[in-house]
């Protein structure tokens, strides 16, 4: 995916759809909560991470962030890979509204079966695309557990810098500044 960081080229329109070389990057819908629980509630997949304990939790944080979209320009999207019908993430930029006072953050959550193909990678460029060229965000945010390898990995790929470990949460703070134009 081509990212150009300070042209503002882009027309992503904040509420909308984002499409990138190999993803569709959509608002979820709630008729999508079953599927989106299939991964965000499954304890080996979310094992780093928040799980949802149930369907109505699942529900739940679906429409908070969708309320925080209205209030902020932009909060996780559903993801699917083109030309295929099945949801094979959810993520994006948001400011967690379970957990406030971090500021804007970047997550990804995928299906296991999803792991390893650079779904993550191309999911945060797009969303740091969004940060830079359309809500012009000057520093976000992102949590990795300490163990999970693959996260940190990407993070680093993508532009964040490691800062330090986060003992009440046992999670590493990376943070990324928005390039200067």
């Amino acid at each position: 995916m081509a990212v150009r960081w300070c042209l503002g080229e882009r027309k992503i329109p904040l509420s909308g759809n984002v499409e990138t070389d190999r993803l569709l990057l959509t608002r979820p819908k709630f008729s999508e909560v079953p599927e989106l629980y299939g991964f965000l509630g499954d304890p080996w997949a979310m094992q780093f991470t928040q799980i949802d304990k149930d369907l109505a939790s699942c529900r739940r944080r679906i429409a908070v962030h969708e309320w925080r979209r209205r209030r902020d320009g932009f909060a996780p999207w559903t993801v699917r890979a083109k030309g295929q019908p099945e949801i094979v993430g959810w993520g994006g930029l948001y400011d967690d509204p379970f957990d406030p006072g971090r500021g804007p953050e970047l997550a990804f959550f995928f299906q296991p079966r999803a792991w390893g193909q650079g779904y993550g990678a191309e999911l945060s460029l797009a969303a740091l695309d969004v940060a830079d060229t359309k809500v012009g965000l000057p520093l976000v945010s992102a949590f990795a557990h300490p163990n999970k390898e693959a996260s940190q990995k990407l993070l680093q790929k993508v532009g964040f810098q490691p800062e330090r470990h986060v003992e009440s949460m046992n999670r590493i703070l990376y943070r990324r500044r928005r390039p200067a134009c």
